[in-house]
């Protein structure tokens, strides 16, 4: 076994008898075209809504403390 191999094999061993466990993670591929475009579509509906929709307007007087006098 080469050194490396006996040392990963050495420190996994340590985290086992501390109770851990190896885990894999998948995750979205962010550099994907298919993941950068589907973002770009959600960011516009985001971008859409904010302008089709006054709630936020709403949301913000209440956060500015405009509505506190009422």
């Amino acid at each position: 076994m080469t050194a490396v191999k006996e040392r990963v094999r050495a420190h996994r061993e340590k985290l086992r008898a501390a109770g851990l466990r190896p885990v894999t993670t998948w995750l979205p591929d962010t550099r994907s075209p298919t993941f950068i475009a589907e973002a770009a579509r959600q960011s516009q509906l985001v971008a859409e809504a904010d302008r089709l929709d006054d709630t936020h307007e709403f949301f913000e007087a209440l956060a500015a403390g405009v509505w506190d006098e009422v």
